[in-house]
């Protein structure tokens, strides 16, 4: 009769944490020596004076309710708004370019103008290489 002798080796259900702490302190330590050792960047950032020309006052391009388009300069004192076609509107704007090439519009609408009408507007300012096309909305 054979008798078989079991290995006492069993399985281990849990494992050994003792050198992942080791690990981590060793982290730490290095860490903590080495953090006072690196210098912090500087962010060199411009200050307000250093500003040579005011940003000019945008022209607006108001759309009604009816998608009536008026304009409005806002860079003369006291400017009323002139109710204009697409093609006056285009000629007042690049009049203004000649003077201001970094002339910008914003465009206002009423709650009730459909988005489509908006989006033709800013599209053909956009296409007559009108570059700074923006939305007005009211703050709340």
């Amino acid at each position: 009769m054979l008798i078989e002798r079991r290995s006492g080796r069993r399985l281990m259900n849990q494992i050994n944490v003792v050198p992942y702490i080791d690990v981590m302190l060793v982290l730490l330590v290095i860490f903590m020596v080495t953090a006072p050792l690196v210098n912090p960047s500087q962010v060199d950032l411009p200050s307000v004076a250093k500003s040579s020309t005011p940003s000019v006052a945008p022209m607006e391009v108001n759309i009604r309710a009816d998608e009536s388009i008026w304009l409005r300069d806002r860079s003369r004192q006291g400017a009323d708004e002139v109710r204009m076609d697409r093609a006056r509107l285009l000629q007042a704007i690049r009049q203004k370019q000649q003077k201001n090439p970094e002339q910008a519009v914003v465009i206002a609408a009423d709650k009730s103008v459909r988005y489509e009408a908006v989006l033709n507007v800013m599209d053909m300012l956009q296409q007559n290489q009108v570059n700074k096309v923006g939305l007005l909305a009211k703050p709340r």
